[in-house]
């Protein structure tokens, strides 16, 4: 599978690069414009933002990884958190400064390799961050799927759509084969979409009255020191996971990423893909396990094929009628799928835990998990005003802390 792997880009017509990149990006799509959706921002920048955040990647590793990168869920309760507190622009500016996290430590791994890392992140202080990063969005999943957040739709229209949605979701990601099955939240949001229109819930004037071309709405970042220490915290737990998404490509095409680009350079195309983003007013980006999963399925591992896909992306963003199309979708039908999302956020974290196989009865372990999730989830704050510490930011500087702090337990040891 190799020799395939090595002689993919020699065989590959462009025609066929160029519809299996555009297939690539169909794969990526709605969980692409699901966090601008979410989050307040405008689709149309979050993909011409991801198009240009993976042709990044790819200039920084040489075109030697066949990955997009997209909006990245591990942001939204950060980003709604902090829009509400400091505004669009200076949250802007607190990606910014996320995405030079990555390249912080993409030149720590560099010069010191990975060990440092895995013993300030292990997987007991990774895997409940990651857990509530999902679990503290759980109610804002459940009013948008009820419609506490809708104006013009009831609780019956509410629960008809988000559950329609949710279940085609379901049904998609369980039953499906081939192709469907890596379109799981498209065919959701498809059938959530068609019912509104039946149920006459939907706007369309915004899309009528939208230009065909306009340039996206790109929002400048301003720069505000409480909105980047609000959000630098949360870039640690989606650069660890970075490493878990290289291996899984890696196993795919059989190659090791670790070591040619080598960590590092692809620590650096993601960081500095984020932080791109962030300069034109999108959310941070993030390797696509439905990439990946597309590659899996259909052999394809040409990077050239994610750069078509990512040069399909910034077209589409400047086609405004689709951007406002998009911004018409309900928020039940947004919600129904959240509620599935987001708990399964919390099971990546869940299932970094078990893979470990550490104790969890074990006093160390028992006290740093804990205390992470009650802190991130049940809204602790320290702190006030500019400086203070809460949600997921908190939960990863309590879990870190006490993860330097804390003896190892006897029970660690196998």
């Amino acid at each position: 599978m190799s020799e395939a792997a090595s002689s993919a880009p020699s065989t590959d017509s462009w025609p066929r690069t160029l519809l299996t990149g555009a297939q690539m990006l169909f794969v990526a799509f709605g969980a692409l414009v699901l966090v601008p959706l979410l989050t307040g921002l405008d689709p149309s920048v979050a993909l011409f933002t991801a198009g240009i955040g993976t042709l990044v990647f790819h200039g920084v590793t040489r075109k030697s990884v066949p990955v997009f990168l997209a909006s990245s869920f591990a942001f939204i309760a950060p980003i709604q958190g902090s829009i509400a507190n400091f505004g669009i622009p200076a949250t802007l500016g607190g990606l910014l400064a996320a995405g030079l996290v990555y390249v912080a430590i993409s030149q720590f791994v560099r010069l010191k390799g990975t060990a440092w890392l895995h013993r300030l992140l292990p997987p007991v202080v990774v895997g409940p961050i990651i857990m509530v990063i999902g679990l503290a969005l759980a109610p804002v999943a459940v009013d948008m799927a009820t419609g506490e957040t809708s104006d013009n739709i009831g609780y019956g229209q509410a629960i008809t759509l988000s559950m329609s949605s949710l279940l085609v979701t379901l049904v998609l990601a369980v039953f499906g084969r081939g192709m469907l099955r890596l379109v799981p939240i498209m065919g959701g949001i498809l059938v959530g979409y068609l019912l509104s229109l039946g149920m006459g819930v939907v706007d369309l004037s915004p899309v009528r009255e939208a230009g065909w071309l306009e340039l996206p709405d790109f929002v400048a970042p301003s720069f505000n020191i409480s909105a980047i220490l609000f959000m630098i915290p949360v870039a640690i737990a989606p650069a660890v996971e970075h490493i878990g998404d290289m291996i899984a490509i890696g196993s795919v095409t059989r190659r090791n990423y670790l070591t040619q680009p080598g960590l590092h350079r692809t620590l650096l195309g993601d960081g500095l893909a984020t932080s791109t983003a962030a300069l034109f007013g999108g959310p941070p980006n993030t390797t696509y396990s439905e990439v990946t999963g597309a590659v899996t399925l259909t052999r394809n591992f040409n990077p050239n094929i994610m750069v078509v896909a990512a040069c399909v992306a910034i077209v589409l963003a400047f086609v405004a009628k689709l951007g406002m199309l998009l911004q018409t979708i309900p928020g039940p039908v947004m919600g129904g799928i959240m509620t599935l999302l987001f708990g399964s956020i919390a099971v990546v974290g869940m299932n970094t835990l078990v893979r470990a196989g550490a104790p969890l009865t074990a006093p160390r372990n028992l006290v740093v998990v804990s205390l992470i999730l009650v802190f991130g989830i049940g809204g602790m704050q320290i702190g006030g005003g500019q400086f203070a510490l809460q949600g997921v930011s908190l939960a990863a500087v309590v879990g870190i802390l006490l993860n330097l702090v804390l003896p190892p337990a006897r029970e660690d040891y196998h």
